[in-house]
């Protein structure tokens, strides 16, 4: 076949192509889907800003600099965590979102800096609602718009990260009966996880988002930062085939109990303060208990539609290591724009 960089500096004849065209077809047919799936069970779609505030989470942030506020920078949003989680505090009860995520990772195979997640928000709800919600509209998707796919096990197996761990050695297990068969579909859900592991340091740092809430009964241990390896997490993964495909949980409502999660991890008080305080304080005016979860959208129709690469379901993907190759991006910027920013370019 052609090679892959042609392909990219060419997409517009590449989409041309039957296996493309079919691609961004079953992609819009899905979201749709969704759409109405959610729609019907009265959640609101809500978009949620691109520019945004630096938070030290997860991934590297990509960082836009303000022309106004000279020597400032907004930040692209890793995922919309702190933005549904304050949709539950204005009393939105039911959100969700086809969401531009953007994350300036390391190259690696297959990811891409800009993604799009199906991210979705609850209140007054617990694990068991969730996961059932979200178990039935992976198996609508499946049965609705790939009928060639046969789904192995229904209800999804539930697996704790401790079996998962110990038995497949992952916490993303392939449990398909048959390996050799592209048209089957094994879901699973993995629980139980650890809130906290140890960094090459030896400090502790969150094994999914510092937001979430430790199972009922090691809310002791967090509060009284006791016990620390062993506090268990309202996390739930749900893996197809081998991938993570969506993950989440349900949130820490409680400002002092967030604030401990910070604390063991070794947050000083004024860093709490600096990149958390909106969050500690909107969540101190009263929050509804909730959670949610967010599914990599790219990564399920990639195993949906037999296709190697999130590339092959994105309209205009970029290389492993960003680049754009059509548009040729990223490129420099001319001398006029970097002084009306006041930024110098290092040349060493």
């Amino acid at each position: 076949g052609v090679n892959e960089e042609k392909r990219l500096e060419y997409r517009y004849l590449d989409l041309r192509t039957q296996r493309m065209r079919n691609n961004l077809l079953l992609r819009h047919k899905t979201i749709k889907l969704i759409r109405d799936f959610l729609d019907e069970r009265d959640f609101l779609e809500i978009e949620t800003p691109i520019l945004t505030k630096s938070t030290p989470e997860g991934a590297r942030d990509y960082v836009v600099p303000s022309r106004l506020q000279q020597g400032s920078f907004y930040a692209l949003p890793q995922s919309p965590q702190q933005y549904k989680q304050l949709l539950m505090i204005s009393g939105i009860e039911k959100y969700f979102q086809i969401a531009r995520c953007f994350r300036d990772e390391d190259t690696r195979g297959d990811r891409q800096p800009e993604f799009t997640q199906m991210d979705l928000e609850m209140s007054f709800v617990d694990e068991e609602e969730i996961m059932k919600l979200n178990e039935e509209l992976l198996i609508k998707i499946a049965t609705t718009l790939f009928p060639n796919k046969k789904i192995q096990e229904i209800p999804f197996p539930r697996i704790s990260y401790k079996e998962a761990m110990e038995k497949y050695g992952t916490d993303k297990p392939d449990l398909r009966q048959d390996k050799n068969d592209p048209n089957l579909l094994a879901f699973c859900w993995i629980v139980d996880f650890p809130f906290f592991e140890k960094t090459d340091n030896n400090s502790w740092t969150f094994t999914h988002n510092p937001f979430s809430k430790p199972k009922e009964e090691h809310m002791d241990w967090l509060m009284e930062k006791k016990s620390i390896e062993n506090i268990l997490t309202t996390q739930y993964d749900v893996a197809l085939n081998g991938y993570e495909i969506g993950g989440g949980s349900i949130r820490n409502h409680n400002p002092e109990a967030l604030k401990k999660a910070f604390e063991i991890m070794g947050y000083e008080n004024e860093r709490i303060e600096k990149n958390f305080s909106h969050m500690l304080e909107a969540l101190s005016f009263g929050a509804p208990p909730h959670g949610g979860i967010a599914w990599g959208l790219e990564r399920l129709l990639m195993i949906l539609q037999n296709e190697e690469s999130i590339r092959e379901v994105m309209a205009f993907p970029k290389t492993g290591d960003g680049r754009d190759l059509m548009m040729k991006a990223p490129s420099p910027i001319d001398e006029k724009q970097l002084k009306e920013l006041k930024i110098k370019i290092d040349k060493k």
